[in-house]
């Protein structure tokens, strides 16, 4: 075994194996090895170039260290990579059982923390394993629908679908965060024996990690070397409306009119899919949206700013595929016929990993929107949704989806962020439908899918979004009502959506979404199986007045609670944009000293000063909230005060959802 040290960098050496440790941000260290005869420089993934630390490395011949800040690895004869903290305490370790130690064998059983499995050509399936520990507790790597918060236990598919996002980053009770920088399709496990990490396809294993005495200076550290969003702009802290689809400008202006006749507030609207005359021209339909600068002006002359929806899908009948197709614009598939997604028509996706690709892509809707007043985005279907998963079938400019597939979202929401930049536009925020390790530093707001409309849906999205904001990103929300489903007319269904409303309202972004039930023809599609934008079916209506008099009293009492937040909301973009802070947490993100606040997954800190205990049952009016210790808590209800550390049964009838506020707090909210 060799070891070499420069400039506080690691190498070693061994047999045909190298692995390099270097500083990577604020007591941070990236790590790094390979079969390939050298370190893969090509490209960072998720991390932003390394800042200089005052890093030392050493090394003997069989033993090396490189201390960065807070963090130290040791590297042992054998390989196993050791990290400490501050005060000298293992964090993490890898897992390693060696049949021989000195000559002498201890352990029949040979298991190799860093595990590479020759595959064809130059890569490998990669595989890190770490030791584990019962009582140790992981949250964040994005969002999954299996509505558990802590992780511990837990199998996770390293890949992206329709209402999942692969964010590979893990925060551990233990003290320590990881991030997994590896676009490939795998797998992480997080047993009671092991922690794992697999990368199917790769040239190299890479990750990094950083210590910390809170979860909040671990979670900035990474932000730290990941990226921040955007200060988020006035007008998307305020309320979102939106339904399966507006078919033409006359409907949507009708409906934005309505919220100012009703003198309610409305801060964004959405021009949903099919405004276009075919998928992959990325304009509007002229015969159903004649006029967009004339209805640009009078959204906005009334406070309102239009989203439009973008989908990466490409009609082979389309204006835009035969020049795409000639440029290599395209994702390609290895075998057969090139099709991704079979919906209104055959599609493929533009190929958001090439730089010419996102250029094009940029100039086309720059051109049919941007130049007529769109200043936001909706970038659908970004995982990309292919009609089938088989990642292997499917490659991209930067090789194949099973090697960089978890790379898409974030190459798609560049394309628009770094067109917006060009024109001088700042605070950019795109809504996205997935995500991964650094889309949030191009302006990406994800949403969590097309989930159902249901109470159990419901629930999961609770975990989804607090995991999401550990994950590093903190622009995040979900179709409240839930996306598939749901009669206004049916007082089950209203109740469900009062209460999904009431938890939008403290959610970072406020978005009313879905595809209702419609018992009128106007909103079915006029030709199934067409292709142009009245072929295509729009949803039953979902405005804040389509549920009853009863939900809509309710409904807008949380729309102006929303506009009265906004002074302590713009705050928590503040944060969330310069320092990485979620804008929605576990309790013990600002309780850590607080053992039980780490067990709690039904209530959440929006900012540091309001905890919110959704009602996530139906036919609940009372429900059990903890609060943490450390502080006294003020009903805000009641305005009763009570200690931390206690466990309440607080009422909740329909029109309310239990919410307090620490004591001191300079934060007034009336519910």
């Amino acid at each position: 075994m060799a070891i070499r040290t420069d400039n506080g960098v690691l190498v070693r050496t061994y047999d045909a194996e190298i692995v390099r440790i270097e500083p990577w941000g604020e007591s941070g260290l990236r790590v790094r090895a390979t079969f390939l005869s050298e370190i893969d420089e090509r490209t960072d993934w998720a991390l932003l170039p390394a800042t200089k630390r005052n890093a030392v490395a050493a090394g003997d011949g069989d033993e090396g260290s490189v201390t960065n800040g807070e963090i130290t690895a040791k590297i042992r004869n054998g390989g196993c990579l050791t990290f400490t903290n501050a005060r000298g305490e293992i964090v993490l370790q890898e897992r390693w059982r060696s049949r021989m130690a000195g000559g002498t064998r201890y352990n029949a059983t040979e298991v190799r923390g860093r595990e590479f499995r020759p595959l064809a050509g130059s890569s490998y399936r990669v595989t890190a394993r770490f030791e584990s520990s019962d009582d140790e507790r992981i949250y964040g790597m994005g969002q999954y629908q299996d509505g558990r918060l802590d992780l511990k236990g837990s199998t996770l598919e390293l890949a992206h679908r329709n209402s999942q996002a692969c964010v590979p980053f893990l925060l551990s009770s233990k003290g320590y965060g990881l991030l997994w920088n590896n676009p490939a399709v795998g797998r992480a496990t997080f047993g009671m024996n092991v922690t794992e990490f697999v990368a199917e396809v790769s040239p190299q294993l890479d990750y990094w990690v950083t210590v910390g005495e809170t979860p909040a200076l671990i979670e900035e550290r990474y932000a730290a070397v990941t990226g921040t969003v955007p200060m988020m702009p006035e007008h998307a802290m305020g309320f979102w409306q939106c339904k399966l689809r507006y078919k033409t400008q006359e409907e949507l202006l009708e409906v934005a009119r309505e919220y100012v006749r009703r003198g309610l507030p409305l801060s964004v609207i959405v021009c949903d899919f099919f405004h276009w005359p075919m998928q992959g021209e990325w304009k509007f339909d002229p015969r159903n949206w004649p006029d967009p600068e004339g209805m640009v002006r009078e959204l906005r002359k009334n406070g309102v700013e239009l989203m439009v929806s973008v989908w990466p899908t490409v009609d082979t009948r389309s204006e835009n595929f035969a020049e795409m197709r000639e440029h290599g614009y395209l994702v390609r598939t290895e075998r057969g016929v090139r099709t991704m997604m079979d919906f209104m028509g055959n599609t493929v996706f533009f190929d958001a990993t090439h730089p010419g690709a996102r250029e094009f892509v940029w100039s086309v809707a720059k051109r049919n929107y941007y130049e007529k007043g769109i200043r936001m985005f909706w970038l659908d279907e970004a995982e990309p949704e292919y009609s089938v998963y088989d990642y292997d079938h499917y490659r991209y400019r930067l090789g194949s989806v099973m090697e960089v597939g978890n790379i898409y979202p974030v190459a798609y929401a560049q394309a628009f962020y770094e067109g917006m930049r060009k024109e001088g536009q700042e605070n950019i925020i795109n809504l996205v439908r997935c995500a991964w390790a650094g889309s949030q530093r191009f302006g990406a707001l994800v949403w969590s899918g097309d989930i159902d409309a249901t109470w159990d849906s419901f629930r999961r999205q609770l975990a989804a979004g607090l995991n999401m904001g550990i994950a590093g990103i903190p622009w995040w929300t979900t179709d409240i009502g839930g996306f598939g489903g749901g009669d206004p007319d049916d007082p089950a269904y209203r109740e469900l959506l009062i209460r999904w409303f009431q938890w939008g309202a403290f959610c970072p972004v406020f978005r009313l979404h879905g595809f209702r039930v419609s018992r009128s023809p106007e909103y079915a599609p006029l030709h199934p199986g067409g292709t142009s934008s009245d072929e295509v079916f729009s949803g039953g209506p979902n405005e804040v007045w389509s549920y009853g008099e009863q939900a809509y009293e309710i409904l807008k009492r949380f729309l102006f609670l929303r506009e009265r937040m906004r002074p302590y909301i713009r705050e928590l973009m503040k944060a969330a944009h310069e320092k990485g802070t979620p804008i929605m947490r576990p309790l013990f993100y600002d309780f850590p000293h607080d053992a039980h606040a780490w067990e709690i997954a039904d209530e959440y800190m929006f900012g540091p000063d309001v905890l919110v205990a959704p009602v996530m049952s139906p036919g609940a009016r009372v429900r059990s909230v903890y609060l943490p210790a450390g502080t006294e808590w003020q009903n805000v209800k009641s305005g009763l005060l009570f200690a931390g550390g206690e466990t309440l049964a607080v009422e909740a009838p329909l029109d309310t959802i239990p919410v307090f506020v620490r004591r001191g707090a300079e934060l007034s909210i009336e519910l």
